[in-house]
């Protein structure tokens, strides 16, 4: 396969009616979620009107801080929003010494760059230690290179054109900005760009004076740092804008231990040997800092849009009375036995 001539081909076919197409046979058919998709159309000209009405009690987003915020400031009567929010993260894995590490690169790998890296929940850093450093970014690189790229809809495809027309150039401004700090593209064809496609590039040695160390790339991008002392990270993950989520990859419970416990009041889910992700929907998707306000899930969902509300009786020969009756005649709909 000649790289950059299908690449080319891949990105020019890649168009915003065929994205558009993609989500709809996926099945996102809803009247509201299609005329969001409308090329004429934008999510800022539909939702500003609706939050402008003040009929919305409960914003639900998973986006951006700054979508949220700009959708907030449209209420008429912010006091009255109630507020369910997953924002971005910038997730890290931290890889100890005494990992497995062919677990560790495989879960790394796909954490970072499935679905391009632009999920919420995706690895966006990794910290690993200095003494298995070399080999790690070995296997890592290899891995990458084994990955398929091609459209969305075929089959086995890892890698795809990015669907935001203003992604590939941040992107390749990240990785020049990190060259130019000292880091390097340390895998073959990293960072290269066909029109939309961007080839995943690896990033080592990446510090704190980089954009890609704090800025969430959102994209094929994966910035990694070796550690000698666990502090490191650890301070990382303390000091950040951001708390959704963690890997640690070690095979040993004694160098777990004290990091769950210490990682567990900066995050709000620590995966252990295996990618940050969500789901299954029973299990709580929230985040701290500026990751995410309230919690994500079926249960949670059915509290954050419901009200609490009761009806008060001071217990005395009349109140007792109409309780009783009431119960036991069913003639209100709110207050029952069941």
């Amino acid at each position: 396969m000649n790289y950059k001539k299908e690449l080319y081909v891949l990105a020019q076919e890649t168009t915003r009616k065929e994205w558009l197409l993609l989500v709809i046979n996926l099945k996102f058919t809803a009247p509201f979620l299609c005329q969001y998709l409308r090329p004429n159309k934008s999510g800022r000209t539909l939702a500003t009107p609706i939050l402008a009405s003040g009929k919305v009690d409960v914003l639900a987003l998973i986006g951006n801080s700054k979508s949220a915020n700009a959708l907030q400031g449209y209420h008429p009567k912010k006091n009255r929003l109630r507020l369910v929010l997953g924002l971005e993260a910038k997730n890290p894995g931290i890889v100890l010494p005494d990992c497995d590490i062919d677990l560790a690169v495989r879960e790394c790998v796909n954490g970072a760059l499935a679905f391009n890296g632009q999920r919420c929940t995706a690895l966006k850093i990794l910290f690993v230690h200095e003494d298995i450093v070399e080999e790690f970014n070995q296997k890592f690189i290899e891995q990458v290179e084994n990955l398929k790229y091609g459209n969305p809809w075929e089959t086995g495809v890892n890698i795809t054109p990015l669907p935001e027309p203003h992604k590939p150039a941040y992107i390749q401004e990240l990785i020049k900005d990190a060259q130019e700090k000292g880091a390097k593209v340390i895998n073959k064809n990293g960072g290269e760009r066909q029109e939309s496609f961007v080839y995943p590039a690896i990033l080592y040695p990446v510090n704190s004076t980089m954009k890609i160390y704090e800025e969430e790339q959102f994209g094929p991008v994966v910035p990694i740092l070796s550690f000698k002392d666990i502090q490191e990270p650890l301070d990382y993950v303390s000091e950040s804008n951001y708390g959704q989520q963690v890997s640690l990859f070690s095979k040993n419970p004694s160098s777990l231990a004290p990091l769950i416990d210490s990682l567990v009041n900066q995050v709000c889910r620590v995966n252990i040997n295996t990618k940050c992700q969500r789901g299954p929907d029973v299990l709580p998707f929230v985040g701290r800092k500026d990751s995410a306000v309230s919690t994500l899930s079926v249960y949670d969902a059915l509290r954050t849009f419901s009200i609490r509300t009761l009806v008060a009786f001071r217990s005395n020969a009349i109140n007792d009375k109409i309780l009783s009756d009431l119960l036991e005649n069913e003639s209100s709909n709110f207050l029952r036995k069941k």
